[in-house]
């Protein structure tokens, strides 16, 4: 099989993830740190590993200020729903996952409003500008995606976050298709909230996700519980990571991100380069047919993450992609979990047809890719 699908889910999972998931099931399968002895607490040792491993990879504030939620999903969640209350305003891109609009829209029943700032892509100013005129006296928040999971189109968050800090507002980011593929430095970029999934770019395993913040103490959490501190207390505790981390941690999920973030820091540059290289050959290759409609300039490092979104005239995306997968390869088709990104380059009614290399792509798969294009063409067209 052809897997092309690694904007949902990485796969395969690198040898040292799972040796490290297998390690941890088999030697220290206790709950962390709820007790004194070894297995206990070297399954909390091994969290603390993860959280260094995380804080350093993206210089963020600190191990202690790294919680880990199931998700990216979930991450967003706890800081849209844990920073906001009724009156306030929130600024999004107009190309966000449902992960950040389905939470706005729940608390918009609440007094919570939102606006959604166009991004342009390819121009950097003119989405910047964007921003600053969604912005009012009441905005509290802004929020984007880093890179769009659809469109693979990059945001300038630096800028973004120098705009909002001027008006003394965080920055949430959502780095669902950039962790481990962008180049992200909490501090230099200047992010209050960090929200990464484990199992994409970071070639973890399903199941794990990251919250960086120095900023958690100023959350309402959305879940309570036990946390294995302060068990006194019928509040939750206040500090991080325990405020945000209620019940059993998944520990061999966790041991097998922090492999994959070493696996991805020994060679961000060189993966970056490799999948960028695969997007741009398999867009020239596209771009040579005529029936494939492709809805974005040709992607460059600059403005892009290394994913491609098309659509083949004659065929639904969904129907595409069955038939590709009759062929052995595998994309993600349809709406992609992100109506507004669709909404704003109208194929809202289609979906399309995404493509997303990974560290394990070959460039000797793309003729087998273009060829399954064109041999669903040919059918299509020849009756």
């Amino acid at each position: 099989m052809i897997y092309l699908d690694n904007a949902a889910t990485t796969s395969p999972k690198p040898r040292p993830v799972r040796e490290a998931v297998d390690r941890a099931l088999r030697t220290f399968s206790a709950n962390p740190g709820r007790s004194g002895y070894r297995m206990s607490m070297a399954a909390a040792e091994e969290l603390y590993a993860c959280r260094k491993e995380a804080s350093d990879f993206f210089h963020g504030p600190g191990p202690e200020n790294v919680a880990f939620p199931l998700n990216c999903t979930q991450a967003l969640n706890m800081v849209l729903k844990g920073w906001l209350k009724a009156g306030d305003h929130v600024v999004v891109s107009d190309l966000e996952h449902n992960a950040a609009m389905r939470p706005l829209e729940a608390l918009r029943e609440k007094g919570v409003t939102y606006t959604a700032a166009h991004v342009s892509i390819g121009d950097h100013d003119a989405t910047v500008d964007a921003f600053r005129k969604s912005m009012n006296e009441k905005t509290r928040l802004i929020l984007c995606t880093h890179a769009s999971n659809v469109w693979g189109a990059r945001l300038p968050v630096e800028r973004i976050a120098a705009l909002a800090h001027a008006y003394q507002i965080p920055i949430a980011v959502d780095a669902a298709q950039s962790a481990g593929v962008l180049p992200i430095d909490m501090q230099e970029m200047g992010l209050d909230f960090l929200c990464v999934p484990g199992h994409k770019g970071l070639y973890g395993p399903m199941g794990t996700g990251l919250l960086l913040t120095a900023r958690g103490e100023q959350l309402e959490t959305i879940l309570e519980g036990g946390t294995g501190s302060s068990s006194m207390q019928l509040r939750q505790p206040q500090e991080m990571p325990d405020r945000f981390e209620s019940g059993t941690l998944n520990v061999p999920g966790i041991a097998g991100l922090r492999a994959g973030i070493r696996f991805v820091k020994q060679r961000r540059e060189e993966l970056f380069r490799h999948e960028m290289a695969y997007v741009q050959a398999l867009y020239d290759r596209l771009a040579s047919i005529p029936e494939v409609v492709l809805y974005t300039p040709r992607p460059d490092p600059q403005h892009f993450a290394p994913l491609l979104s098309c659509n083949v005239q004659g065929f639904s995306s969904e129907e595409a992609g069955a038939i590709l997968a009759r062929q052995g390869i595998a994309v993600r088709c349809g709406l992609h979990c992100a109506p507004a990104a669709h909404r704003a380059m109208g194929t809202l009614e289609q979906g399309t047809i995404r493509l997303a290399p990974s560290a394990f792509s070959n460039f000797a798969e793309i003729p087998q890719v273009t060829a399954g294009f064109l041999k669903m063409i040919h059918r299509k067209f020849s009756k």
